[in-house]
């Protein structure tokens, strides 16, 4: 497993449309284990494997924290609850809201809320090659539309107001020139 380079805007390569996979083989599996790698090292929560450069429909989730350590050390068994969506399709929205303070991994150290469905129906493969579909609500299901507008091309602060997005968008120029 390797932890790899997050892609960060302004980069074109996060408007791709992420294409279907194939087959799920050892190129895909390294692919995954390489994803929860660079989230977990980034001490991220999602990550779609266009962030990564990979325009493909494969996104990682684990919302788990890890249990306190201490520093080098690796959290105890059973703490981490990776999950694997290849293909994934969200649909059937409800009309209630949820608000959340989002943030991205490849737009670093900038929130916003977002106002999203509360529930919705996901579809997918896991590595294993099962296929589910379930009715997704809470903090998973906004984390997943998050994820799923990466593989659309679409950020975080596509919808938020313009003046705000203009507003995030400076903060965000004006910590790239300091780094």
């Amino acid at each position: 497993m390797s932890v790899l380079p997050i892609v960060e805007v302004p980069d074109p390569r996060l408007r791709l449309m992420s294409l279907p996979v194939g087959a799920i083989d050892l190129e895909l599996r390294m692919l995954v284990a390489d994803m929860f790698e660079t989230m977990y090292a980034a001490k991220g929560i999602g990550l779609a494997a266009i962030q990564i450069g990979e325009p493909k429909r494969v996104l990682v989730i684990d919302l788990q924290e890890p249990a306190a350590v201490d520093e080098g050390e690796e959290p105890g068994p059973g703490v981490r609850d990776p999950k694997a969506f290849i293909n994934p399709v969200v649909d059937e929205f409800s009309a209630e809201t949820n608000v959340c303070h989002e943030g991205c991994l490849s737009i670093p150290d900038q929130y916003a809320d977002v106002e999203r469905p509360a529930s919705c129906r996901a579809r997918w493969t896991d590595l294993d090659g099962n296929d589910h579909d379930e009715r997704i609500d809470g903090f998973l299901a906004t984390c997943l539309q998050h994820e799923m507008d990466h593989l659309n091309g679409v950020l975080f602060f596509d919808h938020i107001s313009r003046l705000k997005r203009e507003m995030l968008m400076k903060k965000l120029a004006k910590a790239q020139r300091a780094a």
